[in-house]
């Protein structure tokens, strides 16, 4: 009876250990989310989101492989170097700041590929839209320990969306049909993250 007590305690360890998670936060300063769209057909504006946030939780605490992530990005925090822009940006023609506040990545899933590379499959939400949308990863030269103890790793990931899928409407067109601003937006995202202790 001891011995199977044992067993059980053993196993009990062992399950705990398994589902155990490693928990990360992104480090806002080091962080960043850009994105870039084509302007009048002939150029690409581009611009940020100055303020976020975000978790990680991976199995272990040396593989992404299978890490769930989390992101909110705050709308009003966006810059593209002209308060007008920023401005317009803000209003329901495109992301309407006030009725709608945050950007978010919800259930991410990152998936290993080749060696550095990954796919994020994530729940996308802009305005009232939800949209599951795939990032293309790179995790950039491993994990570190930074010169005051912190284990950190870094990442860029990359997508495209179409911005008219999510009911940020503006569409104002040239006399030639081309659209001021176009539909597609690409997005990088550079994040550092931080293990948590």
């Amino acid at each position: 009876m001891k011995n199977l007590l044992k067993l059980v305690a053993a196993v009990a360890v062992l399950l705990n250990v398994s589902f155990a998670q490693v928990k990360w936060s992104v480090d806002p300063a080091h962080t960043n989310t850009r994105f870039e769209v084509k302007h009048l057909g002939i150029a690409l504006i581009d611009g940020q989101f100055k303020k976020l946030e975000g978790n990680v939780e991976t199995k272990t605490g040396d593989s992404f492989d299978g890490a769930t992530i989390n992101f909110t990005i705050d709308v009003s925090s966006i810059d593209t170097r002209i308060e007008a822009r920023d401005n317009h940006l803000k209003s329901d023609d495109f992301f309407n700041a006030e009725k709608f506040p945050t950007i978010t990545l919800k259930n991410g899933i990152l998936k290993k590929g080749k060696k550095g590379e990954y796919t994020l499959t994530g729940d996308l939400t802009i305005r009232d839209v939800t949209k599951k949308v795939v990032f293309d990863v790179v995790q950039n030269n491993g994990i570190i320990t930074d010169p005051w103890g912190m284990t950190r790793a870094g990442f860029t990931a990359k997508t495209k969306i179409n911005r008219l899928e999510y009911n940020v409407k503006y569409n104002d067109l040239l006399p030639t049909g081309v659209p001021a601003v176009a539909s597609d937006v690409s997005i990088v995202v550079n994040a550092e993250i931080v293990k948590q202790k």
